[in-house]
């Protein structure tokens, strides 16, 4: 197997999406086997798999490409759908069901970020199944729609990360990136929205939800969650770029009304995303208070976040917020390994990223951005970490505040 082809199953391993998606189809159609592979004019490669068939597919496996129906699809750039392949009378004496055992079968182009064709999301069982169907097709090619667009989205994150880490480049690339976020990954990024949206639709439709399994229902679910997570990092990286083209975190501050109840909701949320976490909360604001809502409960969920992925879930992660006489107070307390002196250096630096074993990070912009909504507000973001645990707090005076309001 070549290096391009076992780039190609890492990046559609990447996409959280597609297990969700092949368990969608297997529920829906009643298909025990589906797949996405990497097809090429010479061999056909498996990708991701979700095999309930047990036929002995894994990723990285090969096929030789004459005894698949994938070869005809990458020719003609069209599906193959069968409903039941022995009694029909384009396929009974074909000899490629007979050699893997199915009856029904579907099998639809995928394409690459540059267009051209990446390979095909199939499915099969060996009993009959009723396939060909307008439902079935809307579905089957929403999801392999779906699919290329995340190859597009993953492709353009990529290649623009690997821009960014060179420092030589940043100021010219900061340009390039805004018009990037703006156009080539949100577009791609909308289209995979309406299609959740769809799908979410139709699982809810009566007709549909009594035929809906309920791990369909988590799986479109898990889906929002990933596209919400995308949005976020694409938020966070053009607030990067606000600081870094001079214009500072655009902050807009007023009265704040109710920002005790959007804490509790950030909290709520973070305690959802991470169901093996314990979060202790206590919130006491007793002053006006002057700030922004939207970037003070971001700048939580940044830390928040943070205590989570880094820390020791085995014991609670702390939430303070209060005020007192002089000052608004924010702070996230979690026990776990120490930050050594080095990092503690670098912490508030963009891209820094601890080590860790686990997944789904972000950029490493969380902290950064954190800092620069504390100095939006004329106050200062620390940290204080030791074997009794690790605390980042946010203070800002509440008579400067008030009496900047009008500088953002």
């Amino acid at each position: 197997m070549n290096e391009a082809i076992q780039r190609d199953i890492q990046a559609i391993n990447a996409i959280e999406a597609i297990p969700h998606i092949m368990e969608i189809l297997a529920s829906t159609l009643r298909l025990r086997f589906i797949c996405v592979a990497r097809v090429t004019e010479e061999a056909w490669t498996m990708c991701s798999v979700l095999d309930n068939a047990e036929f002995g597919l894994s990723p990285g496996d090969e096929l030789e490409i004459e005894t698949t129906f994938c070869r005809t699809v990458r020719a003609n750039r069209k599906e193959i759908v069968i409903n039941h392949a022995s009694a029909d009378n384009e396929y009974r004496e074909n000899p490629i069901p007979i050699m893997y055992g199915f009856e029904s079968y579907f099998s639809y182009p995928l394409y690459d970020a540059k267009g051209e064709f990446f390979g095909t999301l199939c499915g099969l069982d060996p009993e009959p199944r009723e396939l060909r169907t307008e439902a079935v097709h809307g579905q089957v090619s929403a999801f392999a729609k779906l699919i290329s667009n995340q190859i597009l989205l993953n492709d353009h994150i990529e290649q623009t990360l690997t821009q960014l880490s060179d420092a030589k480049n940043m100021a010219r690339l900061q340009e390039q990136y805004i018009a990037i976020l703006g156009h080539d990954i949100r577009t791609p990024l909308s289209s995979i929205q309406i299609g959740i949206s769809f799908l979410d639709d139709l699982i809810k439709d009566s007709e549909v939800a009594s035929t809906v399994q309920v791990p369909v229902f988590k799986a479109v679910s898990r889906m929002k969650n990933s596209v919400q997570r995308i949005s976020r990092l694409i938020e966070d990286t053009m607030d990067f770029t606000h600081t870094r083209v001079g214009q500072g975190l655009p902050v807009k501050l007023a009265v704040s009304n109710n920002l005790s109840q959007q804490i509790n909701y950030t909290v709520e949320e973070l305690a959802t995303a991470f169901p093996k976490s314990s979060i202790r909360i206590h919130v006491d604001i007793t002053r006006p208070l002057i700030c922004d809502d939207k970037r003070i409960c971001q700048l939580l969920s940044n830390l928040l976040k943070n205590a989570l992925i880094h820390g020791d879930l085995s014991y609670p992660v702390y939430v303070k917020v209060l005020t007192n006489s002089n000052d608004f107070i924010l702070s996230v307390q979690n026990s776990g390994t120490p930050i050594s002196d080095d990092s503690k250096a670098r912490l508030f630096q963009p891209f820094w990223r601890k080590e860790s074993n686990r997944q789904n990070e972000g950029l490493g912009l969380g902290l950064f951005i954190a800092s620069e909504i504390a100095k939006a507000h004329k106050g200062t973001l620390g940290v204080n970490s030791d074997y009794n645990g690790t605390e980042f707090t946010l203070r800002f005076p509440l008579q400067t505040v008030s009496s900047n309001i009008f500088e953002s």
